[in-house]
C-alpha cells in the first residue's frame, strides 16, 4: 500500500526535476529571510543563483547544531512569529535548546509524511494506534498523532510512562498498532509478563519504533514478545520530527527517505567529503519544502548509509539503513537527546561540585539508565553534617537533571581525586549498553 502514489513512485528523473525546483526556492528563501544563511553563504562565496543542478548543493556550507544554539530561540526562523503555529524544542539547559517552529503548511506536510509512514507499515483508517511517544516539546508524540489523524485511524494519545495503565489500555481498547521507543516496547512486554498478561494475545499486529538506535536482535525480541511486525522509523526534530524516513512492510530493509521533501547526503564526518551511496558516513539533510524552519545541509551526526537499489514496494525514494551510531558525543537515553556538556552545565551550577565527572550508561532490563559519578569538594567531607549535605546535594542534582534535560539519572557523589584524569580529550562517557 502507498499513501501518495503520485509522489512516492515518481521516476527518478521526474523526482530530480521537482527536487531542483524546490531546492532553488528554499535556498532563495533562506538567503533573503534568515540572517544566518545570508552571512554563511556570503562567507562561503556562494549565492542562491549558483544552484543550477542538484550537484551544486555541495558548494554550500553545512549547518550545525551549534549554529542553531547560537541563534536560540528564533533566529533561524524564515517566517514572522505570526505565521508560526507550533513550537517544539530539544532538551537543554536554559538558552541551549534547539528550538524548531512550524507553519500551518508545515504541520500539514508533517501530517502527510506520518500518514505515508503508517501506510508503509500496512496501517489503514480501520486501525487503532496506541501512541506511547512523549507529547509536549518532544516531536514524537504529536508527530505520530498528526499522522494517525490524517490517515483517519483512531489514535490513543497515551504519551510515555504509567506503564501499568498502558498495559490495561492495550488490553481494553484493543489497538492494532503501537508507536514508542523500542526499549519502552520491551519494558511494556516485561511489565505485562510480570502482571500475568499474555502480550501476544493482544490485538496488536504492527509496531512503529524509533527515537533511539536499535538492532535486528532487538527487533526479533520485540516481535517475539508481542507477536507483531516491528518497523523502524527515522526523524529528528530539526528536520521535522518523525516521518523523515520509514521502513515499509514489504521491504523491511532500510527506510524510505521522503525525497520530495528532503535531500539527503552522506559525508565523511572528519573531512566533509561527500560519499557515494552505499558507503557508511554521516547523514546530512536539506529541507526543500519547510517554511518556518528550513535547513540547508544540516549535519545530523547520525551514522548510516544510503541504499540506492529499488524496493519491491514500488517506492522510488532512496532508502537509508538503520542508524548505527553518532559522530559526536550525544547520548540518546529513552528517546531523549543528551550531551555530556549539558549535564556538565547542570553540575557546575551547584555549589560544592567539582568539574570532574563520569557518565555511566547501561541498560537495566529493557530500559536505558544513566549514572552520574561526580566529585565534590573537600569542604563537604569536613562538614559535621556530611551525610545530610551529601544527600541534599544528590537530590538537587537529580532534580536539576530531570527539570532541565528531561532525563532521570542516578547520582553518585565521590571524594576528590577519585575519578580518572585525562591528558587529552576527557572520556566522560562509559556506555555499557549492548544495543
Amino acid at each position: 500500500m502507498i499513501y501518495n502514489e503520485e509522489y512516492e513512485t515518481l521516476p527518478r528523473e521526474v523526482l530530480e526535476v521537482l527536487q531542483l525546483k524546490r531546492l532553488k526556492q528554499a535556498v532563495q528563501r533562506v538567503y533573503h529571510t534568515v540572517g544566518f544563511y545570508r552571512h554563511s553563504f556570503d562567507q562561503a562565496g556562494v549565492q542562491p543563483d549558483d544552484i543550477k543542478t542538484l550537484d551544486d548543493l555541495k558548494r554550500f556550507p553545512f549547518t550545525t547544531k551549534q549554529d542553531l544554539r547560537d541563534n536560540y530561540p528564533f533566529g533561524m526562523f524564515a517566517v514572522p512569529m505570526s505565521s508560526v503555529v507550533s513550537l517544539h524544542a530539544s532538551s537543554g539547559t536554559t538558552g541551549r535548546s534547539t528550538v524548531v517552529g512550524y507553519t500551518k503548511r508545515d504541520i500539514d506536510t508533517w501530517s502527510e509524511l506520518m500518514a505515508r509512514s503508517f501506510v508503509a507499515a500496512g496501517l489503514t483508517k480501520n486501525d487503532i494506534i496506541h501512541n506511547a511517544y512523549g507529547y509536549g516539546l518532544f516531536t514524537g508524540g504529536l508527530g505520530a498523532h498528526y499522522g494517525a489523524v490524517r490517515l483517519g485511524a483512531s489514535v490513543i494519545p497515551m504519551s510515555g510512562g504509567n506503564t501499568k495503565r498502558q498495559i490495561m489500555i492495550l488490553q481494553d481498547f484493543g489497538p492494532t498498532a503501537i508507536c514508542c521507543t523500542p526499549s519502552y516496547a520491551l519494558n511494556l512486554a516485561e511489565q505485562g509478563k510480570a502482571m500475568g498478561v499474555d502480550m501476544r494475545s493482544l490485538k496488536l499486529r504492527v509496531g512503529v519504533f524509533g527515537a533511539e538506535p536499535w538492532s535486528e536482535k532487538m527487533r526479533q525480541e520485540i516481535e517475539n514478545a508481542f507477536g507483531i511486525t516491528a518497523l523502524n522509523i527515522f526523524g529528528l526534530s530539526e528536520i521535522m520530527g518523525p516521518g523523515v524516513a520509514m521502513e515499509c512492510i514489504e521491504g523491511r530493509h532500510g527506510m524510505h527517505v521522503f525525497e520530495d521533501h528532503f535531500l539527503v547526503e552522506t559525508i565523511n564526518p572528519d573531512t566533509g567529503e561527500i560519499l557515494p551511496p552505499g558507503e557508511v558516513g554521516e547523514l546530512v539533510f536539506t529541507t526543500i519544502t519547510k517554511e518556518a524552519f528550513p535547513l540547508i545541509r544540516y549535519r545530523t551526526r547520525d551514522i548510516s548509509r544510503l541504499i540506492p537499489e529499488p524496493c519491491r514496494c514500488g517506492r522510488t525514494f532512496l532508502r537509508m539503513d538503520r542508524v548505527t551510531g553518532r559522530s559526536d558525543d550525544m547520548l540518546i537515553i529513552r528517546g531523549v537527546n543528551v550531551f555530556p556538556s549539558q549535564i556538565e552545565a547542570v553540575l557546575l551550577a551547584i555549589p560544592g561540585v567539582e568539574p570532574h565527572y563520569q557518565l555511566i550508561v547501561d541498560r537495566t532490563g529493557n530500559l536505558d539508565t544513566i549514572e552520574i559519578q561526580v566529585e565534590v569538594g573537600e569542604q563537604i567531607f569536613a562538614n559535621a553534617d556530611e551525610v545530610k549535605v551529601l544527600q541534599n546535594m544528590e537530590r538537587q542534582i537529580v532534580k536539576d537533571i530531570k527539570d532541565y534535560l528531561g532525563v532521570s539519572a542516578k547520582v553518585k557523589l565521590v571524594e576528590p581525586m577519585t575519578l580518572q584524569r585525562f591528558e587529552g580529550k576527557a572520556s566522560r562517557v562509559l556506555d555499557k549498553r549492548r544495543i
